[in-house]
């Protein structure tokens, strides 16, 4: 296990070249998940967990981590499977997702791989635990389900969406009322946060959920108006990790497209405090803002947007 932990502190910086780290990992059972290395801040021994008043019934209780308060989930309950009984043998994964830590409990943790963005897949088509699953892959023969977090954080304390009155009333779009924002995101449920909150800019909004069909839509709507695309798509706004094509490789595809490389692109993920700057710079993205604020994103977008008839 201190070789997982080690990996873990030491292996959290790659990112870019459409590549990425998972740390595998059990609940009840044989099946096998996976959690990019990139959000985990740390693996340990589940320590005596709180229990506290009030809290959501897939909250098992809070731990106390070097001076720090943090919640622990049950990745096996907030799935639909079953309690993770034994505590003692039991392992927390803290990760930092939409500026805020959390512990996920899970029954066994078991070592990390390196693999490629386009090795993972969509996850099939379905019901019951399917729906909590962002995308697939396949290691040793064996599929591997990475969870999709953004939905079970949101179904335990649901994020505002909502502009501020203040910040609507000062969004303006004139002059780019013909314009669409494409949304690309592997979450359904964060897609549907950040349609919601930029609806507030009183543009048509267009939907991809992943890179590789965003880029695919993207090339396709240029060809359709004239070879640039930004004769009708304003901004970008495009998460990191998706299945397929991440938001690194789908940006530095844009950059290097004649048809595509005006459009402005922001990068909006859940990797909050420790992405590589210097990757986003890199690629030629225009910003990032770390998920989930609603008056920062539509601040953000209406600037890129207004950015072009200055």
């Amino acid at each position: 296990m201190s070789g997982i932990l080690d990996s873990v502190n030491q292996r959290t910086q790659l990112v870019g070249q459409n590549r990425l780290e998972l740390l595998l990992f059990r609940l009840n059972g044989r099946q096998r998940f996976g959690i990019n290395v990139f959000k985990v801040r740390e693996v340990l021994q589940c320590p005596p967990l709180t229990a506290m008043p009030k809290l959501n019934p897939l909250v098992r209780g809070v731990a106390h981590i070097r001076g720090q308060t943090i919640s622990v989930i049950d990745l096996s309950m907030a799935t639909r499977g079953r309690k993770i009984e034994d505590l003692s043998n039991a392992f927390i994964v803290i990760a930092e997702y939409n500026r805020s830590v959390q512990g996920f409990l899970v029954g066994a943790v078991e070592r990390i791989i390196n693999t490629n963005w386009d090795a993972i897949m969509p996850p099939p088509q379905g019901t019951g635990r399917a729906s909590y699953l962002t995308a697939v892959t396949e290691v040793e023969n064996e599929l591997i389900e990475i969870l999709d977090v953004e939905k079970i954080l949101n179904e335990i304390s649901p994020l505002n969406a909502e502009v501020s009155s203040d910040v609507a009333e000062s969004l303006t779009t004139e002059g780019q009322e013909n314009k669409i924002i494409f949304i690309a995101d592997d979450s359904a449920v964060a897609r549907n946060q950040v349609k919601k909150a930029l609806t507030s800019l009183g543009l048509e909004i267009e939907l991809a959920k992943n890179g590789l069909e965003a880029l695919n839509r993207l090339k396709a709507i240029a060809e359709e108006y004239g070879g640039d695309v930004t004769n009708r798509v304003g901004v970008l706004v495009s998460d990191i990790e998706m299945p397929e094509m991440d938001g690194y490789t789908l940006t530095a595809e844009i950059k290097n497209s004649p048809e595509l490389q005006k459009l402005h692109v922001v990068l909006h993920t859940s990797l909050s405090g420790v992405f590589n700057q210097a990757m986003v710079q890199k690629v030629g993205a225009d910003d990032f803002i770390a998920k989930f604020h609603p008056d920062e994103l539509a601040t953000a977008v209406q600037k890129w947007l207004m950015t072009d008839c200055e």
